[in-house]
Formats: C-alpha cells, structure tokens, sequence
C-alpha cells in the first residue's frame, strides 16, 4: 500500500517532508527462501518515503548513499548516513524514513545460519570492504562456492560501530510534549525555565523527569536531537553556516562544537569533507568515505556480541 501523506509531525518521528510517500515493508526478495545465507539489494526512493512499523523473519542491514535513513525502534530514534549502517534483529518491529534520492541498500541474513548475533538494533561501520562484499552478494550468477566465500568475509568483518549514536525518547508524559516540540522544530530554543512555566511543573521535575527516562540533561539531550538532525541536513548539502541557522545555534562554531561533543568527530570530518584526512579516504569499488569516528570501546559500554548460532 502507497500513499500520500501531508507534512506533519509523526509521534516520535522528524516533521515529514511534503509530498513523503508511505508505504508497507517490501516483500523480501524471493531468493531469501531459498538456500542463501545473505541476500542483498538496492533501490533509489524518488520521493521522501516512509515505511510503516513491521519487523522481518530475517535479519537485516541497512545503509543508504547521498542521503540519510531515520529509523525508529519503541523509544530510540537511529540516524543512518553515508559511511554507516544499521543491523535490526529478527522479529523487531521497527519504521523507516528516507531522504529523497537516497540510494537505499538493505541485506537479509537467515538468522539460523549467521554465525553471530546483537543484543538489538546496533549501528554498523560500513567499511568500503564490507560494501563492497554485499555488493557483491547483490549478483545473481554467483555460485554456491563463490557465495559461501564471500558471505564468510562478511561475517569476519561485519562489527559495530563503537559509537553507538541514537536519540532515546523519555516516554514520560511529564516531558513528552517537550521531545514533541523539538522533534518538530529542533530550533525551539526554550530555556528549561521557559518550559517549566509552559506545562506548570518546576524546573526541577523537568531535569529529574529527563534524567531518569533518558539519561541525559534536558540541554544535552536537545544537544543530541539537533546532531541527529543536522546529519539529514548536512547529507543534503546545506553547509555548515545554514544548518547551524536552522537548529537555533548563533554562531556555527557553537554547532560545530555541539556536534564534536556528541560524535567525536567534526561535520566535516564526518562526512569526509575532502581535507586530506583519513575521513576523506574513499574507496574507488564502493564509493564509501572513512568517517573516523572515535575507536574507544570502554567509553561508550557497547552491548556484547555472542559469538556461534542464535
């Protein structure tokens, strides 16, 4: 089923783009019955789409190129952008929305054959070898030998990112109207004393309430929400000055350095802005650009990973 839907605000979901299409999950691919392990595709959206909640019988990963993917899973928003990925476990119910243009890729791995499995939705490093061998995969004329080798390499260089960047949602009525608004407008620029004043609480409830259901400061969560959609911004070319015009900062150093606090890393850096730095390594098969995103384990408390069949 495909329709139109007018611009709005989706609970718990960015302001849609006019003219966004909605749309039911694709069936899977018909080779996913059959004997394959790892079945991969592409496509490019021409319009904003937005796919309904469902969850697969498979595995899957997602990335996209020249574009971003927001998906959200029960109370965390992912921002997906060129260099990254996202592996969303079998059985959970998850909705998407893509920028338009954006090439769209996916792969769905049997869960009964793939040698690991995730805690629960967790962002990929999108390595140009790890591309390039779903890429690969995509092919139809491969044969069994062929196939069972490359879908090994994948399973040997498939890891998370150490960083695993997503916007958690309070879920809390004392502070949902609050999420709300900045999902609308991540430039609402409120004090938390403005807000307290607006729903009738202190300003004391407010940070206790955001705290508790997020784990954050209302001002770093505000901070995070604006980084989550400066990607989407920033992967459609605006620049630096204009996006950080848009999200409500004065001064595009105070942007930059909100998303270097929340990333690890620059805008530029992150997209590989063509400085000569290691984020500007691009692989000539893929296309995919090293981000440099940060490298350290034990600051971010990452989820393990069980090693052998689920």
């Amino acid at each position: 089923m495909v329709r139109s839907s007018p611009a709005g605000a989706s609970p718990g979901m960015w302001r849609r783009e006019k003219g966004t299409v909605v749309r039911r999950a694709a069936a899977l691919p018909d080779r996913a019955t059959g004997p394959f392990v790892i079945i991969a595709g592409s496509r490019v959206p021409r319009v904003p789409t937005e796919w309904a909640p469902h969850a697969h019988p498979l595995h899957e990963l997602v990335w996209v190129r020249g574009g971003t993917l927001t998906s959200r899973v029960e109370d965390r928003i992912f921002t997906v952008s060129e260099g990254h990925g996202l592996w969303m476990p079998a059985g959970v119910v998850h909705e998407g929305r893509s920028t338009a243009g954006a090439e769209f890729h996916d792969a769905f791995f049997a869960p009964d054959r793939t040698p690991f499995t995730f805690e629960g939705p967790m962002a990929v490093a999108m390595t140009p070898v790890l591309e390039s061998l779903l890429t690969h995969l995509s092919r139809t004329d491969l044969d069994a030998g062929a196939r069972a080798r490359a879908e090994s390499v994948v399973f040997d260089v498939l890891q998370p990112l150490e960083h695993q960047f997503a916007l958690h949602l309070p879920g809390d009525a004392r502070i949902d109207a609050i999420a709300e608004a900045l999902l609308d407008d991540p430039a609402d620029c409120r004090s938390l004393d403005e807000w307290a004043r607006a729903l009738g609480v202190s300003d004391r409830t407010i940070t206790r309430a955001f705290r508790h259901a997020t784990g954050l400061s209302f001002a770093r969560w505000r901070q995070v929400l604006r980084v989550h959609r400066a990607l989407t911004l920033l992967s459609e070319g605006l620049d630096v000055q204009t996006v950080s015009e848009t999200l409500g900062y004065a001064q595009p150093s105070t942007f930059i350095a909100a998303f270097r606090r929340v990333t690890g890393t620059t805008p530029g850096a992150f997209f590989g802005a063509g400085d000569g730095t290691p984020g500007d390594v691009r692989n000539p098969v893929s296309g995919v650009r090293n981000t440099g995103l940060p490298t350290r384990r034990a600051e971010y408390n990452l989820p393990p990973v069980r090693q052998g069949n689920p």
